[in-house]
């Protein structure tokens, strides 16, 4: 893990590479919540978090040939933006056009993105080293004062 300063001296970058397998989701989710909770932040920012998290790593790891991720979590007083980094170069990740059925066991996952942040989208990095896309989030943290 690494922890940089960035353009502000209350932004701190974190950093974490890990393995695509199975139970890094979990890794990645609960890192994010502890470096928000190290932060000061509230309850509902860290919980949007673990879910979207879950999902954007979840798809990471399910749908690319990655061996690999880079999770980036850059929290400041007003939230948190959260970057996933894969190597894989096929595609865009995008919502599904229609919504999953009931019984189907995926198809949510970025139409949770999109209703819990603030903003996300997908950077794709090319041919640039490292090749690959990073999927991203924004939250924005309640006013202080405001509730956890």
């Amino acid at each position: 893990m690494t922890v940089t300063t960035v353009d502000r001296p209350a932004t701190a970058v974190y950093r974490l590479t890990a393995p695509a397998i199975v139970t890094t989701p979990r890794v990645a989710r609960e890192a994010v919540v502890a470096w928000l909770r190290a932060a000061g932040h509230g309850d509902a920012l860290r919980e949007d978090a673990r879910v979207l998290v879950s999902e954007v790593v979840t798809n990471a790891v399910v749908h690319t040939a990655a061996p690999r991720l880079t999770l980036e979590a850059e929290i400041t007083d007003a939230g948190v933006r959260v970057r996933v980094w894969d190597g894989d170069q096929r595609g865009i990740p995008r919502p599904r056009q229609r919504c999953a059925d009931d019984d189907e066991e995926s198809g949510r996952g970025l139409r949770l993105v999109e209703a819990l942040s603030h903003t996300w989208g997908v950077t794709w990095t090319g041919g640039v080293e490292p090749a690959g896309k990073r999927v991203w989030f924004e939250l924005r943290a309640a006013p202080r004062g405001a509730g956890t």
